[in-house]
């Protein structure tokens, strides 16, 4: 990309949960069409459609190659396809290598720990979804219970949703507040589940570490050195 654009990537890899990039896409995309000095695009290592965790694929804009060095970054999450690309080296590799001259690194649910394996999270605070939060510990940051977290000039949310949340707060952070609340209107973002509010106190599976293992053992068979050193972070 040669013209003056600040870029806003948003990276797509096989079996990732699409939500964790469509919301926040949805956000920023709306701020870039407000505000013409940003752009967004969405990052893959080829253009051919990827599978999600659902029936819908997603398809690369651009390749890796071709935004070499974006302004931000943002990467998904999801289960245990996000856990077997932690041994991805291309994929890795390249967001450590883009957030080397990033201003913004960012992340939703399980996409912080592909940042933390790019090693970009050592030392700093980070959140994620709430299932696999102690395995930040494993990439030498500090697991946080929030909606996100901002740690120098990387941020990283909660589960799924809470990409949401963090959009809203990129778009304050960037271009300021007046427009971040026009786009919360826009997308009618004002949550009322039918359930209510999260009760934590009764979340539901119990003892997480039988359940953490078996998705460790499953995901990383082929990585056990990885794994290893993830399952040493699944707590008690």
């Amino acid at each position: 990309m040669t013209d003056d654009k600040k870029t806003i990537a948003f990276v797509v890899y096989p079996g990732m949960t699409p939500l964790d990039m469509v919301g926040p896409l949805t956000v920023l995309d709306g701020m870039a069409s407000t505000v013409q000095e940003y752009r967004t695009v969405v990052v893959g290592e080829t253009k051919d459609p990827v599978t999600t965790d659902n029936p819908l694929k997603l398809v690369a804009t651009h390749t890796y190659d071709e935004v070499p060095s974006p302004y931000a970054l943002l990467v998904p999450g999801g289960a245990a396809p996000t856990l077997k690309a932690l041994a991805d080296e291309k994929l890795v590799g390249y967001l450590r290598d883009a957030a080397a001259n990033a201003e913004l690194v960012t992340s939703v649910c399980t996409g912080s720990l592909l940042l933390g394996q790019a090693g970009l999270l050592k030392g700093r605070k980070a959140a994620t979804h709430w299932m696999f939060r102690e395995l930040l510990g494993a990439f030498g940051a500090e697991p946080v219970a929030e909606r996100w977290v901002e740690d120098g000039n990387v941020i990283t949310a909660a589960g799924v949703s809470a990409g949401i949340d963090l959009a809203l707060h990129l778009v304050e952070r960037l271009v300021g507040a007046e427009i971040a609340r026009t786009i919360q209107f826009v997308i009618e973002y004002d949550p009322e589940p039918p359930q209510g509010p999260l009760d934590w106190s009764k979340r539901p599976y119990g003892d997480l570490k039988p359940l953490l293992e078996h998705t460790l053992n499953d995901a990383l068979a082929d990585e056990p050195a990885l794994r290893d050193r993830l399952l040493a972070h699944t707590g008690k």
